[in-house]
């Protein structure tokens, strides 16, 4: 995660309000939003078994040791995990590609994201999700955020690459989001009118195994640049209702400048986001909903060596894999069109 999004965004959860959320709210998408589709479709296949990301993860630890132990952009490291990641996608037979964008006053042949989309699905209606695939150089970014990637890679193997849903399914992995958000900056600004049409709503994946884990969920709360463009809020009320179901009560937020979501909320697209914390505090009323050590870091490794796959949380990392998961199909299952 880029910078120190969690202080600015909250700083207290009222503990009356977030037991409030433990019963699912009723969504109720208005005129610009998304049209919402049934919460548990029958297209496509079962939804993942939540402890599987985690082998995902380790793997990534893996591979990101054998190549110095970072996955900074660039760096062998980097280039490491692009590799293997579309090799994971592939195997899950979604159709891969590994486009590459420059960094301004960086010389070089260019670097890779990674973008997957199923093979079955209306190509003008698209439901994407992301999470950015390096780390800081300091560490191998194991919560920051391969964790992102790891639950996406689950997912993409359950969904499998024709799943049969009405609407394209589209994954990314961005590339310098430590350095920028080069990455995924360069891919909204390279696709042309109908491309960002197409996009129906984007979801980011940005630190969801924090040790001290919260439960945040972006979009659609808060002043008008902070809430999103129109549908967020949609967006975000089935991340809300996706995690309740898997027992974690959320807190609404907004967005800043600081992850890979904002190429996306700056084109108008209807964006969520979810996060776990990074080196601010766990208050007293967020330990009492969450679990966990008020008065302690969501993540005391962020942006450190120590960022490696004892300092993650399972738990949160199988209810935010859940919970997008189900997310992800809840749209991807719309019988009418998005927007």
């Amino acid at each position: 995660m880029h910078g120190r999004a969690i202080g600015r965004l909250v700083t207290a959860v009222l503990a009356a309000a977030l037991l409030a959320g433990c019963a699912a709210p009723a969504r109720a998408p208005g005129p610009t939003s998304p049209t919402a589709g049934p919460t548990s479709p029958t297209a496509g296949p079962t939804r993942p078994a939540a402890t599987d990301a985690y082998a995902h993860l380790a793997e990534l630890q893996r591979i990101t040791d054998a190549a110095g132990g970072t996955r900074s952009t660039p760096s062998p490291g980097y280039d490491a995990a692009v590799d293997h990641v579309a090799g994971v996608l592939r195997a899950a037979g979604w159709d891969v590609d590994t486009p590459t964008y420059r960094v301004a006053g960086r010389t070089g042949s260019g670097y890779r994201n990674v973008v997957a989309q199923t093979r079955t699905g209306d190509p003008e209606h698209v439901v994407m999700a992301g999470a950015h695939l390096d780390s800081v150089p300091e560490g191998p970014g194991i919560n920051d955020n391969g964790s992102g990637v790891a639950s996406l890679l689950q997912i993409a193997e359950q969904i499998g690459g024709s799943p049969g849903f009405p609407s394209t399914v589209r994954l990314a992995f961005w590339g310098s989001e430590e350095d920028g958000l080069n990455g995924s900056a360069a891919y909204v600004d390279g696709l042309d009118r109908p491309g960002r049409s197409a996009i129906a709503l984007y979801v980011n994946l940005d630190m969801v195994a924090s040790p001290n884990a919260g439960y945040f969920v972006q979009g659609g709360t808060g002043r008008p640049k902070k809430a999103g463009p129109p549908g967020s809020a949609t967006v975000a009320q089935v991340l809300v209702d996706e995690l309740a179901r898997v027992g974690a009560v959320a807190d609404r937020t907004g967005f800043d400048s600081e992850s890979d979501y904002d190429a996306f909320v700056t084109a108008g697209i209807p964006t969520g986001g979810v996060l776990a914390g990074d080196e601010y505090d766990k208050t007293t009323a967020q330990a009492k909903t969450w679990g966990g050590r008020a008065g302690k870091e969501f993540d005391p490794c962020y942006h450190a060596a120590c960022d490696r796959l004892d300092n993650v949380n399972r738990t949160a990392l199988g209810r935010f894999t859940a919970a997008v998961d189900a997310t992800l199909r809840h749209f991807a299952a719309a019988t009418t069109p998005l927007l």
